[in-house]
Formats: C-alpha cells, sequence, structure tokens
C-alpha cells in the first residue's frame, strides 16, 4: 500500500485542511504514517505568519525528501501561496499549490508522476470567491473535531500578510456546516471548535442577516453535540444583542478567544486594528456579564514597529487588568508586502524578546489565578484521554477551557464526568471524578 505523511504549520484553519487532505489521501489508496517514517508522498501544510514559520517550512521540505529521495514532496498553505517563487527554487518540492484546489491533490501528485519537472498550480488567491468544499468525517472515536466555516479576511491589518495568503472572505454554506457535524458527531465527537480565518465575519458573503449567530443556533439543534466552542473572535462582533443571544445558546462553551495584539491605543491605530482599548474593555465586560465563569484568551504582540516602552506598559498594565486567563505571546515578524514592513523605528531583537518574557510571566500568573478560581468546586469534564505512563490517569477539559486530571479505572475517554477540582499542577488542575455520565 502506498504511504502518505503530513506535517503541518501554524492554525487550527491548516489543522483542519490537513485533516481533509488526509482523508482524501486514504480514500485514495493510500495508508498516512508519520512524518519521520518513510512515504510515497509527503504534505507539508505551510505557514507564514513570521519569518519563523517560513524557516520552519523550509527545513520540513527538506526533511521530506531526506526521509526519501524518491518520494513526492507536495508543498501547500500560506506560505506556498504568498511566496511560490521562493519555494519553486527548493530542488525538494515536487508539486506547489497555495491555499486553494487542495481538493485535486491526487491529481496533481499524478500529474508530477507523468512529468518530472515541478508541477506548480499558484492561482491568484484575491480573484477566488468560493469557499473551497474541503470537508472531513472525522475519526472514530475522537472527542473533539474542528469544523471549517469561514476563509479569508478583508481587514487587512497593517502588519499582517494573511489576507494576501487566503484572499477575500467565503463563507461555507450553513447547510453543508451542519451535514458534516452530524456525520463527525456520528462518528462519536462530543465536541467541536468552529474554526476559520475571520470567524467573525461568517455569512457575510451569504447576505445572512445573524451570520455567525444563525450557525450556531442551527447547531444547538444537532442531536449527540454536546459543546460548540468557538475560536478567535473580533471585538466589533460582541454587542449586547450578540452576546445575550449567544448566552441563550446552551451549548456554547464559556471560552473566548478575542484578538487583541496590543492594549496600546495609538499602537492599536498604527496596526490598523478596529477598536480601542476601552471597546475591547466593554466587550469583555458584556461578555463576564452573560458568561460569568468564561475563560478569556488573547494574542499579544510586542515590538510593533515604532512600539515605545510607554506603549508597552499601557499594554501591560491594560492586559493585567483585564486578567485574562491566558495569553498567546509573540513578537513582530517583518512580512514583505505589508504596511508595518516599510514603517520606520523598528524595534531591536533584544528589545521584543524582553517584552515577550514579561508578558509570558505575567500569563502565567494570570492562568494560576484563574485556575485558583475553581478550586473546590464541581465542574463537569469531558475526558479527551488517558496518559501514556499513568493508564489510570484521565485529562479532558472543562466548558471554560480548565485542562483538568484525575483517576478511574474504567476507560472514560470520551466521556463527560463530573469532576471535584482539588489543586494545580503545572498547567493543569487535579480533581476526584465523582460521577461519569
Amino acid at each position: 500500500m502506498k504511504k502518505a505523511a503530513i506535517y503541518t504549520l501554524g492554525c487550527k484553519v491548516n489543522t483542519y485542511d490537513s485533516e481533509a487532505i488526509r482523508e482524501i489521501l486514504e480514500k485514495n489508496g493510500y495508508k498516512t504514517v508519520e512524518f519521520d517514517e518513510q512515504a510515497d508522498v509527503y504534505v507539508i501544510n505551510t505557514c507564514t505568519v513570521t519569518n519563523l514559520g517560513d524557516k520552519k517550512s523550509r527545513q520540513m521540505i527538506r526533511k521530506a525528501k531526506k526521509n526519501n529521495p524518491m518520494s513526492i514532496v507536495v508543498v501547500c498553505g500560506c506560505y506556498a501561496q504568498t511566496s511560490p517563487e521562493v519555494l519553486e527554487e527548493m530542488p525538494e518540492v515536487d508539486v506547489l499549490m497555495g491555499t486553494n484546489e487542495r481538493s485535486r491533490i491526487i491529481e496533481y501528485i499524478q500529474k508530477k508522476q507523468e512529468n518530472n519537472e515541478t508541477f506548480r498550480s499558484v492561482k491568484d488567491i484575491m480573484e477566488v470567491r468560493e469557499f473551497e468544499a474541503l470537508s472531513i468525517e472525522g475519526i472514530q472515536g475522537r472527542t473533539r473535531d474542528f469544523i471549517k466555516i469561514q476563509e479569508g479576511c478583508d481587514r487587512f491589518c497593517s502588519y499582517c500578510i494573511i489576507p494576501y495568503a487566503r484572499g477575500p472572505i467565503r463563507s461555507r454554506n450553513p447547510e453543508e456546516v451542519l451535514k458534516e457535524v452530524r456525520q463527525i458527531v456520528n462518528n462519536g465527537s462530543r465536541e467541536i471548535v468552529l474554526t476559520g480565518i475571520h470567524i467573525s465575519s461568517y455569512g457575510k458573503d451569504l447576505k445572512m442577516e445573524r451570520g455567525l449567530l444563525e450557525l450556531i443556533q442551527a447547531l444547538e439543534n444537532v442531536e449527540g453535540l454536546q459543546r460548540i466552542r468557538i475560536s478567535s473572535l473580533e471585538p466589533g462582533i460582541m454587542t449586547e444583542a450578540f452576546i445575550q443571544e449567544l448566552a441563550k445558546c446552551t451549548k456554547v462553551c464559556d471560552h473566548f478567544h478575542l484578538s487583541l495584539q496590543s492594549g496600546s491605543k495609538t499602537v492599536l491605530q498604527r496596526m490598523k486594528r478596529r477598536y480601542s482599548p476601552e471597546e475591547y474593555r466593554k466587550a469583555t465586560q458584556l461578555l463576564r456579564t452573560y458568561f460569568p465563569n468564561c475563560s478569556l484568551t488573547t494574542d499579544v504582540m510586542v515590538g510593533f514597529p515604532g512600539e515605545t516602552e510607554e506603549e508597552f506598559e499601557e499594554s501591560y498594565r491594560f492586559i493585567k487588568d483585564i486578567a485574562f486567563s491566558t495569553l498567546h505571546v509573540f513578537k513582530y515578524s517583518k512580512r514583505e508586502g505589508t504596511p508595518a514592513a516599510k514603517y520606520a523605528d523598528q524595534v531591536p531583537a533584544k528589545v521584543k524578546d524582553d517584552r515577550s518574557k514579561r508578558l509570558i510571566a505575567l500569563s502565567e500568573d494570570l492562568a494560576y489565578s484563574y485556575q485558583n478560581r475553581f478550586l473546590n468546586q464541581k465542574m463537569p469534564v469531558l475526558m479527551e484521554s488517558r496518559l501514556e505512563d499513568q493508564p489510570d490517569v484521565y485529562q479532558g477539559h472543562t466548558t471554560n477551557y480548565l485542562l483538568v486530571r484525575g483517576r478511574s479505572d474504567r476507560n472514560l475517554v470520551n466521556q463527560i464526568v463530573t469532576v471535584q477540582l482539588e489543586s494545580i499542577e503545572n498547567d493543569h488542575v487535579v480533581g476526584s471524578i465523582l460521577k461519569e455520565s
């Protein structure tokens, strides 16, 4: 049997796309194996959010060919879309695709087999107006699945390459979303994570009056689905009317990732973000009003061009005051083709490192404080796996995304159980399992 291996860099959207590619390969006679193993086809789904993503993508391309010099190496994703001429120069690349037409991967592999030249299919993504019909059926017994509902972005923040890599907004037909969710629930998933490049814009191109909210309300009626988790949202969507309706949806998890990037008003303006710190603060206050125990997570960028020490301190204070449950901290990376790449006053690497370390330390403190709030409480936990070295220890997440571990002599994978939360150990909470559903 032919073998294929896939390596995914970057975001949850790439994770979904890779899963869809895996299913296409398997339906066409390939067995998927680990990336370190010898395979006939290697797929590298690339990321270009930072220079590090570009570098790692190239490393994995070389590693694939080293694993098996006779293999076909397929490169797709955001780096392939924005820099095809760079990747085409790499002798290891056999098939070059962008962020569209992944559904034609078998056809493109066959074209490479017929012709020894590198096969390139990278179209102008700005001309694409249809959502690509990639879908997944899900793996039997999996507890959580990502569901891609949207592609593309029209925000054009000054630092971001993604609109150029993913193209304009394309929303997935709600009936197709519902069909896929029913399929994966039938395969055993209890929870779905709605994902996309800019899901706050879902339905805009379909002329849906209530967009994302309308889709979530429809998903509420899927029999057997226990939890709906929403990935990154924009503050602009967080009106009281939206949050009030969202709170009526009993399956929606009280865990919200709300994009911030900076807590400084002037930095946000240079970033061309479409909100102020005070508008952001209001969104968090509304969420906590309707979801009192909710987890608020966010992305924070340090070292944006011209970021002064005063602006960083302003951002630091804002983040501390909001009291997120955790932060994803990353350093600004110059992306050619974006307005910010031409800005003066690029921040030195050492300053970026120092600011990043300070925010990571703050994130650890905030995470501990958030976990500590729930000690001595009983909470439902969806058990996702057991530890390899301790098979009687199970771990999973609460609706508000606390990672919880507990012991049981029964198989609890994919079960929702009640756990008495007792102590904090590193990144997780330890508790006693009280009830099995």
